[in-house]
């Protein structure tokens, strides 16, 4: 399973066209992607192929379509396990590391605090 979230920032553009898609077509992807990046087709094809091979990407080859892809990891399952690595690597860990580095080098308005208060009260 922790393979399916070792993607590339490149695969990671192909896997958000599919979430947005839920189920879509090698084309849909390509032509989403084409409009969206100044990737060439074939890498979109091989980013597609990659996904695949890590198990990120379900394919089913029985559609008269084309092969149709969905995703085999959910947005907010990636999100999280991401997240975990992210503060993992940088923070050693520490949310609360992370946080305080946070608050303390960005400004933030009233707003943003009053909602990571009641973020945090609902905690």
């Amino acid at each position: 399973m922790k393979n399916k979230f070792q993607v590339t920032e490149a695969e990671l553009e192909v896997l958000k066209v599919i979430w947005k898609k839920k189920k879509t077509t090698s084309k849909e992807i390509v032509d989403e992607l084409l409009y969206t990046t100044n990737w060439k087709s074939k890498t979109i094809q091989t980013l597609i192929t990659r996904l695949v091979d890590k198990g990120a990407l379900d394919v089913d080859k029985s559609s008269k379509k084309g092969y149709i892809y969905s995703p085999n990891v959910s947005e907010q399952e990636y999100k999280k396990v991401a997240n975990e690595s992210f503060i993992n690597k940088l923070y050693n860990g520490s949310l609360n590391l992370m946080l305080s580095t946070f608050i303390t080098d960005n400004q933030l308005s009233k707003q943003d605090i009053n909602n990571l208060k009641n973020l945090l009260n609902e905690k």
